[in-house]
């Protein structure tokens, strides 16, 4: 039986400009079974994950839960989804914006206490002092939810398994990184890229490159830090140049509210490219999700790009746009 995944990689489906939007990533561990909506359909508290939903609308946070990889047994049904008295909760919390970028770690007796958090200063990259920088390995989540899409669980979790397996650090289970149709997908932090259609040694590349500072571009979805044009903008610059390491670049403007949209990306070093990103339908129509009708979801297009070596006022010169294409 097809599903998702297969339609969207046989019709080769571009990765770029697909990556779910986050500022910042609030991940709070929670062992056990998952419902599609995890943070009121899991052993966390219902009530505390409407509060966080709540507190994080509009702020630029996204909220998830992550788990170990595993097996994840569901509780007694006379037991309270909280009632753990033993339990600790793994927290990160991570700001990805080229430049203000951090990633925080703390365990937790009680998730209760994370609505105590700033959540607008979250998003603007204020981390308040909560936790202790996490000075390990990059962490990498692997969306495993099956309850939102089959293929998260077909072919997130054996991922997972394997990367722990073959003794990967910071490898984590995640509820939701959106995009079913591109699984496997991963998130990795701190710089907050996002990838899909993964497997063990394109991961272990991946790893291994945030390890030192850099990005690998070759199945990234984009950074979370951006929208998605300015996603496929940055992806298309990193192409073009060959630039790999992470915090160099940042998408400073976006001009046009149409289809055609004008993406400034700036590099550290003071150069600066203009981006045109055309957004159009994926044809032919195809499910976004295993079991749902099928749509044309939108893909980005990066048809132009205008390197100004000099800095936005000295002289400009293009770019093919083959040298920007999947």
């Amino acid at each position: 039986m097809s599903t998702c995944a297969t339609a969207s990689r046989d019709l080769a489906e571009p990765l770029a400009g697909t990556a779910a939007t986050a500022r910042t990533w609030l991940l709070l561990e929670q062992p056990g079974p998952w419902g599609a909506k995890a943070l009121t359909s899991s052993h966390l508290d219902p009530d505390v994950g409407r509060a966080l939903e709540k507190a994080a609308e509009g702020t630029g946070v996204r909220v998830a839960l992550i788990r170990r990889p595993g097996r994840h047994p569901g509780r007694h049904p006379d037991q309270h989804p909280d009632q753990h008295p033993e339990a600790r909760y793994q927290v990160y919390l991570g700001h990805t914006v080229p430049g203000r970028t951090w990633l925080h770690g703390a365990v937790l007796d009680d998730p209760r206490q994370l609505l105590d958090l700033d959540f607008a200063a979250l998003g603007a990259g204020d981390h308040g002092g909560f936790g202790t920088p996490h000075a390990g390995a990059p962490l990498a989540f692997v969306c495993t939810n099956g309850k939102r899409d089959r293929c998260c669980a077909l072919l997130g979790r054996p991922l997972a398994a394997a990367l722990t397996a073959a003794g990967e650090e910071g490898v984590w289970e995640i509820t939701h990184l959106g995009g079913h149709r591109f699984s496997p997908t991963l998130l990795v932090l701190p710089h907050g890229y996002a990838y899909g259609r993964m497997d063990v040694p394109a991961v272990k590349e991946v790893l291994e490159a945030a390890r030192t500072g850099h990005v690998v571009a070759q199945g990234c979805r984009g950074s979370s830090a951006w929208d998605r044009p300015g996603q496929a903008a940055e992806l298309a610059v990193r192409t073009a140049t060959g630039e790999g390491a992470a915090g160099t670049l940042s998408v400073v403007a976006t001009d046009g509210t149409g289809p055609r949209r004008e993406v400034t990306v700036a590099h550290t070093d003071g150069r600066r490219w203009q981006v045109t990103v055309a957004q159009g339908a994926s044809l032919p129509p195809r499910p976004e999700s295993c079991g749902a009708a099928l749509a044309s979801p939108a893909r980005m297009d990066v048809v132009a790009i205008r390197a100004f070596p000099e800095g936005p006022d000295g002289p400009g010169y293009e770019i093919p746009a083959t040298l920007t294409s999947e």
